[in-house]
Parts: C-alpha cells; sequence; structure tokens
C-alpha cells in the first residue's frame, strides 16, 4: 500500500501477526490499558507525592472519601480540578440554574432549547416503546407475575473536560425519567465545559434536573456510592468518564450498581466501493477527535481503504480537533484489509465494537452476519452522530469488546425485575411431588416440611 502522511497501523487478515496487531490495539484501549497522556502523569506525581497506577490513585481516593466524606471530596477537587469549593458551594443553587436557563432564552432565543426540546420527545418515543412491562401468568391454583419497579435513586456522570456534553444529560436522564425514577443527582465537573457551562446548566433546568453538584472524577463517584454530607447516596450510577472516572465505578460496584465500565469512544466503519470515501474519513475523524478515540476501517478492497485514508489526510488539515485526531489515529487507529464481507463480519464479531459503521451498498445481509456491537448504522446516509445526539437510542454504549456481554444504555437498566408468586392450596399440590423430590436430593428437610405441613392439614 502507499505511502500516506498519516503513520497508521495497516493490517491484512492474509498476514500471520493480523489478530495479535488488533489484540494489542484492543488491549491498549480497555481499562487495563491505562491511556494516560504524559501531562496526566506527571499531574499524579505531583498530587500524590509518587508514582501510583491508575488503579492505585482511584482506590486511594475512593477509600479516603469512603473515610473522610465529603471533607475529602472536597480536598481532592481542590487538588485535582485545582477549584476550591465549600459545604455551601459544592452544589449549584436551583437559582443558577434557572438563571441560565433564562439567559439562554434570551440570547438565543430558545434555539438551542428547542433543539433540547425535539431531541427529548425522540429519545422518549423510543424509551417508551421498549420499556419493560409487568407480565402476569395463570398457572394451576395460582399466578405467577414478573414486574418492575423504577430504582429510587440514580447519580449520572456527565464529562467536561475538553468539551461540553448536553448530550449525555439528554441520553442518560431522560431514559431514567422514562423509568420513573424519582431522584437523579447529576455531577458536572468543575470546568468551563461543565459545571461552568451555561448551557450545559440550561439543560439541566430544562430537563427538571436540579440537583446538580460540581464535581467529577473519582472523588465525584465515592461521594455518590457512599454518601457524604450533603450528597446522599445513590443506588445506581451511570454515564460516561475517563479512565479516572471508570475505575472508580468499577471500585464502588457492589456498594451501587452501574451500568458499564466504559473505555475510549471507539468506531469501526465496513466499506465496500460504494462508500464516499470523504463520507467514511469523516465518520473515522468523528470518533478520533474526542483524543482518545479509536477509528478502525475495514475493508476487502485496496483501492478502497487507500482512497479512503488519503480523504482521511485531507480532512485533518481542515478540523479545528484535526491535531488531537490525528494523535489519535496514530496512537488507536488501523485500516484492516480483510479477504471478503464474510470475514469482515466475523472481524467484526471478534472487536465488537462501541459503534459499527456497515458503509456498503447492500448492508442488509452483513447485518444479519454480525452479532456484537453496541450500536450499528447502517448505510450512507445514517452517520453515529445520528445516535449520538439525536435519533432516539441512548448514545451510553458498551466499549473495548465488552459488547460481547453488555448493552447500551436503555430506560430499563432504571428498573429492577422482581417476580412475585401466588398459589392455593391445589396449585401447591400440584407442585409438591416435585418440590418434596428435589429437597429429598439435597437433604433440605425443612423446604420439604414447609410444603408438607400445608398438604397435611
Amino acid at each position: 500500500m502507499p505511502p500516506i502522511s498519516i503513520n497508521l497501523l495497516w493490517i491484512d487478515t492474509r498476514s500471520e501477526n493480523a489478530l495479535e496487531l488488533l489484540g494489542q490495539l484492543r488491549r491498549r484501549l480497555s481499562i487495563r490499558g491505562d491511556v494516560l497522556s504524559p501531562a496526566s502523569r506527571q499531574r499524579t506525581r505531583q498530587i500524590f507525592g509518587q508514582e501510583l497506577t491508575p488503579q492505585e490513585v482511584v482506590e486511594r481516593i475512593c477509600q479516603d472519601v469512603a473515610q473522610r466524606g465529603l471533607e475529602a471530596v472536597l480536598d481532592y477537587t481542590g487538588r485535582i480540578d485545582g477549584v476550591e469549593l465549600t459545604a455551601q458551594t459544592v452544589r449549584i443553587p436551583v437559582e443558577e440554574l434557572q438563571e441560565a436557563h433564562r439567559q439562554e432564552v434570551q440570547a438565543a432565543g430558545s434555539a438551542f432549547l428547542e433543539v433540547v426540546r425535539r431531541i427529548r420527545q425522540r429519545i422518549e418515543r423510543f424509551q417508551r416503546a421498549i420499556l419493560h412491562q409487568d407480565v402476569r401468568i395463570p398457572v394451576e391454583g395460582g399466578w405467577l407475575e414478573q414486574r418492575y419497579r423504577p430504582i429510587r435513586r440514580i447519580g449520572i456522570c456527565v464529562p467536561g473536560g475538553a468539551a461540553a456534553y448536553p448530550s449525555t444529560l439528554l441520553m442518560t436522564a431522560v431514559p431514567a425519567q422514562v423509568a420513573g425514577v424519582e431522584e437523579i443527582a447529576v455531577l458536572l465537573p468543575p470546568t468551563q465545559f461543565g459545571a461552568y457551562h451555561p448551557q450545559v446548566l440550561a439543560t439541566c433546568w430544562e430537563l427538571g434536573l436540579q440537583e446538580v453538584y460540581r464535581l467529577g472524577g473519582a472523588q465525584g463517584v465515592a461521594a455518590l456510592a457512599y454518601g457524604v454530607e450533603g450528597i446522599p447516596k445513590v443506588d445506581k450510577i451511570v454515564g460516561p468518564g475517563n479512565l479516572f472516572v471508570t475505575l472508580a465505578k468499577k471500585f464502588v460496584f457492589g456498594e451501587v450498581a452501574i451500568d458499564s465500565l466504559a473505555g475510549p469512544s471507539e468506531i469501526v466503519v465496513v466499506v465496500d466501493d460504494s462508500a464516499p470515501p470523504e463520507y467514511t474519513a469523516m465518520d473515522l475523524l468523528a470518533q478520533a477527535e474526542h483524543a482518545p478515540g479509536a477509528s478502525i476501517l475495514i475493508g476487502w478492497q485496496d483501492e478502497v481503504l487507500e482512497r479512503t485514508m488519503e480523504a482521511v489526510a485531507e480532512a485533518l488539515n481542515r478540523l479545528d480537533r484535526g491535531q488531537l485526531a490525528r494523535e489519535s489515529l496514530e496512537a488507536f487507529g488501523a485500516a484492516v484489509r480483510v479477504r471478503d464481507a464474510r470475514e469482515a463480519a466475523e472481524l467484526v464479531d471478534w472487536i465488537a465494537p462501541e459503534h459499527l459503521q456497515l458503509a456498503v451498498e447492500n448492508p442488509q445481509p452483513l447485518l444479519e452476519q454480525i452479532r456484537y456491537a453496541g450500536a450499528i448504522f447502517v448505510g450512507h446516509q445514517t452517520p453515529v452522530a445520528v445516535g449520538d445526539y439525536a435519533a432516539g437510542p441512548s448514545h451510553v454504549l458498551p466499549t473495548a469488546g465488552t459488547a460481547r456481554f453488555a448493552s447500551g444504555l436503555t430506560a430499563n437498566d432504571f428498573l429492577r425485575a422482581g417476580s412475585v408468586l401466588y398459589f392455593q392450596k391445589e396449585g401447591l399440590a400440584e407442585l409438591a411431588p416435585d418440590i418434596l423430590h428435589l429437597a429429598n436430593v439435597e437433604g433440605l428437610t425443612a423446604h420439604r416440611a414447609s410444603v408438607e405441613i400445608r398438604l397435611q392439614r
């Protein structure tokens, strides 16, 4: 393949080490990959006075918050974020949220808020359509029921380091509201793109989110998980974040529920000669600009791969975040030449990507072969941005190969299922022989007696 102006990893599945190279790339993108910039590592040494792994940093912070409460949360916020907060200023006043909303209406004539309302309606429509419903099944002498009840209180982590994400508020809070969650606590990092971003605050007010804290990182996750002065404990924590947020969610799991362990954003694009190279280039760069973000191109025609990567190289010069995207591509990107469409489907399942784009002339046969992906975008007119921003399914998706067993966030993730059983005596008598037999096999005599005593009366 000819040289291009990006130092990209080129892989041909006909070579013996193809899967090994892809495996190395996937490991770097997992939460075990410790994807940290040199500046972040230096910052860790400055804060803690020694070289610590991200896992060690998170364990130290979470344990400290569990012991010292809000004092530790505020301490780490000052040391890590450089923002001095108090018990009185850690929560954003309702009046500040309302004022941000009022100013947005005044400054932009509600244009942004109208977008938020339309997207909210689309999310609600999709999430209500897939929401679990109670089911009751009549049986001999009784009935069985599966019922669903919303989790009472949740916490949402919203990123805010390199960009503002009102979309994440929509994609996490609205499904929870559809499910009927009563209390939603929101963490916005104390940055210009988080707790001090007027449109993010205006979105909170528009969605009815009034419990909002100027917190991020592992200390924010720990505050939600353990509960500290002024911040009641939640039952579940959802939402994306950096490596420290992800590792903190992993650490507190069991104390609370979590949605997933998300790594850097990623996309796999499968192309044939029907895919416009300029379309595919922007699709790859849309993930790379997250920095870090992984972009993997798969195709079975050399010329298509080459033209696409030439379009990527050309587009980099026109993007505001072009240099960041280039660094992501060179660190976490790949162009993979497969033998045919069938091998492309097999490779996609092996990668199990967060986002999969099928940019081929006839996507349906390929779609039917693929089992594992967080979300699949079909055809040339369905870029990932459709799902990221506006369509209805949540953009909180499994990454780093976890789509093999995990799913994207939905309203159903805010419900807990429980069974209800009711039997009259004749129904109990119908099941009794099987119950008694198993109780005898297991040697659990009280189980057996609990049935026998009812049948004897």
